[in-house]
């Protein structure tokens, strides 16, 4: 913030409960709640550095990592606002530094909150939107190179799309997300993602369904955005284990990604492509190959090494976390984890917790082949967490072995006292409330 920036008059955590607060009680899509409070606020979102816009349903976030990282390899300021957080709201807002971001501070999130709550004069406004609000303004006042801008939900009537003019539009894979608001179809749900495609934009699409394709494509030609799409402008490939990405610019052969599964070679793709479709900003091959080694991402089949869980869990193991909730989204972990055991053979044991508005059925049916052995728990302080009993029903529908523990250190207690001829390769997944748990009880919390 500038230096005559008002000291916060509450803490962190009061004002956000009085923003809170405000929440409607039933959400009605729409931009006029963020467009009036942004015109109060004398337009922030008028005044970024140039913005890389990215909506999708699945690696949104890794495809931002690897944005993130190979532009601060290039020696840039990046600001970075992505959803949702783990284990702090801090975490949604990464300013852009010299040698590499950093998360807002409490002070400065604060006196951005009370800003934003101050101009709203207590009307109705989701939590996202005043959360986006805020990130405009600690944006807009502090310098940078780039800010990479994450859609919240859907596209069209999300908060974010305020944007007039990014920089580039970016759509990750579209799969099945938020049917309640976005339509019960890939198409009409693609409709909704491709609605953050502006005129005259380039537009860079990682590999779609033909349905959602073809949606993307329509939408780029009515508004005369280039379109950079994978498969047809731009290529990327795994060969020898590394990373091969082509376009009509040439050829890079990189380091593979250090975030793990195969598909974190598209995303890495997606984000290289995002880059050399623009000239916005100037990345050396060298920057290129740091940002993909170097880029991170928690929770996303994250290898926990140490801490305090850890230390519960049978000598020798592997603990993995994903916070992918999402069939899509655990199909690709179940591959990761089958390349995994193609390497180190080891028994698979999940350790699960969901919410109760997801197809528990259909998440965890993508592991039925790789193990039968579940332990399902509830998510702590969260009110509409599945309850234990009804995510092991569906576990036994899928005749796969279950039991309930009362948290996960209890379960890694149980299996601790389990006789392996070789230790377990564990995964705790299922919500990213329950991977923010678990991080915070590890003692390893993003940063």
């Amino acid at each position: 913030m500038n230096a005559q920036a008002e000291k916060p008059s509450s803490s962190l955590a009061d004002v956000v409960a009085r923003v809170s607060a405000l929440h409607p009680v039933k959400i009605d899509l729409n931009l006029d709640r963020i467009n009036r409070l942004l015109e109060r606020l004398d337009h922030p979102e008028r005044k970024l550095p140039p913005v890389i816009h990215v909506a999708g349903t699945n690696g949104k976030g890794s495809t931002i990592a690897y944005l993130r990282a190979t532009l601060e390899a290039a020696g840039l300021r990046v600001h970075a606002y992505t959803s949702p957080y783990l284990v702090r709201l801090n975490e949604c807002f990464r300013l852009g530094r010299e040698g590499g971001g950093v998360l807002v501070g409490d002070d400065e999130l604060t006196e951005a909150l009370e800003r934003c709550e101050r101009a709203n004069e207590g009307a109705p406004i989701t939590v996202f939107e005043i959360k986006t609000a805020a990130a405009f303004l600690l944006f807009a006042q502090n310098p940078a190179d780039a800010l990479l801008l994450e859609v919240g939900l859907g596209g069209r009537l999300d908060a974010t799309n305020v944007v007039e003019k990014p920089a580039v539009s970016v759509i990750t894979p579209i799969s099945m997300d938020h049917t309640e608001f976005l339509g019960t179809t890939l198409t009409s749900i693609a409709g909704e993602k491709a609605a953050i495609i502006k005129r005259g934009v380039p537009v860079v699409v990682a590999e779609q369904a033909g349905d959602a394709m073809a949606v993307i494509e329509a939408q780029a030609s009515r508004m005369r955005a280039p379109l950079h799409a994978a498969g047809q402008q731009w290529h990327v490939s795994i060969e020898h284990g590394r990373l091969v990405y082509q376009d009509d610019r040439g050829l890079m052969d990189l380091t593979a990604p250090k975030l793990f599964g195969r598909h974190q070679f598209d995303n890495a793709g997606l984000a290289i492509a995002t880059l050399r479709a623009i000239d916005t900003f100037k990345v050396s091959p060298a920057a290129f190959e740091a940002g993909i080694v170097n880029a991170e991402w928690p929770a996303r089949m994250q290898r926990l090494a140490s801490g305090k869980l850890v230390d519960l869990a049978p000598v020798g193991s592997e603990v993995w976390l994903d916070g992918g909730h999402k069939a899509a989204g655990r199909r690709l972990a179940a591959a990761a984890l089958g390349d995994l055991e193609e390497r180190v053979p080891r028994p698979l044991v999940i350790i699960a917790g969901m919410m109760a508005n997801k197809d528990a059925a259909g998440f965890l049916a993508n592991f039925a082949g790789q193990t039968r052995h579940i332990i399902v728990v509830p998510i702590p302080d969260q009110n509409n967490a599945m309850a234990p009993d009804r995510l092991a029903d569906a576990v036994r529908q899928l005749g796969m072995r279950v039991e309930i523990a009362a948290d996960v250190d209890a379960a890694m207690q149980r299996l601790a006292g389990l006789a392996y001829e070789v230790p377990p390769r564990i995964l705790i997944t299922g919500s990213l409330y329950l991977a923010g748990h678990v991080l915070a009880a590890n003692g390893t919390p993003p940063g």
